[in-house]
């Protein structure tokens, strides 16, 4: 092992020591300004998905099919669950007979008259016996001498009959309208032991297991059309004038303190009249982290309110000792002193507004050294702000 020289290492110690007394002019004296800047609130309110319903039972029966579990992706028109159907299925079937017969009903109908209305029945030779003769007897003398001395109107027998045929035509077309409703009102029946997707979404919560007998009104399920998230916050009334449909705000979700911007989506029309507040959506970025649920601060900004000039300061003079925010300032002795404050909301990316602890004139120290301590005295000839 290569030795070190005594005197070569007392150098570099002296150096060390020399550097580190120099002083450093990595800080800045900064005098504090004021800005005039609008009083913004904060409001609590949930995320929730962008669309979301809650399928419920519109017939008695027993649940026999779930399609999944919660947090399960189903895309639209998918079968989420199934109610017994098997007596609904053997109806059915005994509709479809139903129809069946008045369907043939109502072509017997029409082709009755139809031969009414092209051969009628009272001037056919084979509608008697004794090969027509007395069918045709009463043709050629009987009916025209009836006729001549006003005993019978042959014109209006034949009216009579075809009225009669076309009446059994419409009753036949009304067993066929009545068999068919019936049919449609066991398929509607059928439609409703089914739930189906309504759009693309996932399965966020089951009210039911397969084997639970429900009635009708049960909720079943819940479907959430999750890809895009919203806020939904109850605003006090006096503050829906700062926010217009498309307008972006500042929102804090409570999960590693994420902060991004939201769209008004929608504000609602009426306010409650018991909270005197307002209901607005906002919609949140595509791909923003987490989940229905979740609590979120919405930040508005108060126009009712007479915005007041306050002291902003940068965010680099600021310190945190025991969690508490502090900035050192100089007093007229050029003497430092620690002077805890209270931060306001942020001015810029750069700046912070300052609520109390400081004042408008204050020389405050940015970036202050590391070592700094009450009664620290700077060379502030060559720095900016110095009197």
């Amino acid at each position: 092992m290569r030795k070190i020289n005594p005197k070569s290492l007392a150098i570099v110690i002296s150096l060390v020591t020399l550097l580190a007394a120099l002083p450093s002019y990595s800080w800045q004296l900064m005098t504090v300004e004021s800005a005039r800047v609008s009083s913004k609130i904060k409001i609590g309110g949930t995320v929730i998905p962008f669309k979301e319903v809650t399928l419920a039972a519109q017939m008695p029966g027993r649940v026999q099919y779930i399609a999944g579990s919660e947090g399960d992706y189903f895309q639209k028109g998918n079968l989420l669950l199934s109610i017994d159907d098997d007596d609904l299925v053997a109806r059915r079937r005994a509709a479809l007979a139903q129809l069946a017969n008045a369907e043939t009903a109502l072509r017997n109908a029409r082709v009755q008259y139809n031969r009414e209305l092209i051969s009628p029945r009272t001037e056919s030779v084979g509608a008697m016996p004794g090969m027509g003769m007395p069918s045709l007897f009463d043709n050629l003398f009987t009916r025209n001498a009836g006729k001549a001395l006003g005993y019978g109107n042959p014109d209006v027998e034949r009216q009579a009959d075809l009225y009669s045929s076309g009446t059994q035509v419409k009753n036949a077309e009304s067993m066929v309208l009545k068999a068919r409703s019936a049919l449609e009102e066991l398929d509607a029946k059928l439609r409703d032991a089914r739930a189906i997707a309504p759009f693309d979404g996932k399965l966020v919560r089951k009210m039911v297991e397969e084997g639970d007998t429900v009635q009708p009104g049960t909720p079943l399920l819940k479907f959430a059309h999750t890809k895009f998230l919203r806020i939904q916050a109850e605003i006090p009334a006096r503050l829906i004038f700062g926010l217009s449909k498309g307008s972006l705000v500042d929102v804090e979700l409570d999960i590693n303190n994420i902060q991004t911007k939201a769209r008004v989506a929608q504000i609602y029309p009426v306010a409650d009249q018991q909270k005197h507040t307002v209901t607005v959506k906002f919609d949140l970025p595509e791909g923003t982290p987490g989940g229905p649920g979740l609590y979120a601060e919405v930040t508005i900004e108060d126009t009712t309110s007479t915005s007041k000039p306050v002291p902003v300061i940068p965010k680099d003079a600021v310190l945190y000792r025991g969690s508490l925010p502090s900035v050192f300032i100089l007093d007229q002795k050029n003497k430092a002193s620690m002077r805890l404050v209270r931060l306001g909301a942020d001015y810029d990316t750069e700046r912070v507004t300052v609520l109390a602890g400081i004042n408008e004139g204050d020389r405050i120290i940015s970036a202050p050294p590391k070592n700094i301590k009450s009664g620290w005295t700077p060379e502030i000839q060559n720095q900016p702000g110095a009197n």
